[in-house]
């Protein structure tokens, strides 16, 4: 009977350390998610560097590739005015 008495004394005092426990998790569980959030900005711009510079040296390769393209097609022209002239210097020598 004294043990049952002295578990009722105790049941409110229980009763609030599990509350406290159940606020403390939830604490913890708020911070852990502020480190998260703390932290992804970090992330999100190492990842935002990182993006930049294969951006950069796409931009870089793509303007490389533009002035090669451009080279060969004023190459090409050359070549298209040449052959003209050929076949046109061809067809009077077989001309006469």
């Amino acid at each position: 009977m004294a043990a049952a008495g002295l578990d009722q004394a105790l049941k409110p005092f229980q009763e609030r350390a599990s509350e406290a426990e159940t606020r403390l998790a939830k604490l913890e569980a708020l911070l852990l998610n502020e480190d998260d959030l703390s932290r992804r900005p970090e992330a999100n711009s190492s990842a935002m560097k990182d993006l930049q510079s294969k951006l950069d040296a796409v931009s870089a390769e793509c303007l490389a590739e533009k002035e090669k393209n451009k080279k060969l097609l004023m190459e090409n022209e050359k070549l298209q005015y040449r052959i003209t002239h050929l076949i046109r210097a061809i067809k009077e020598a077989e001309s006469r």
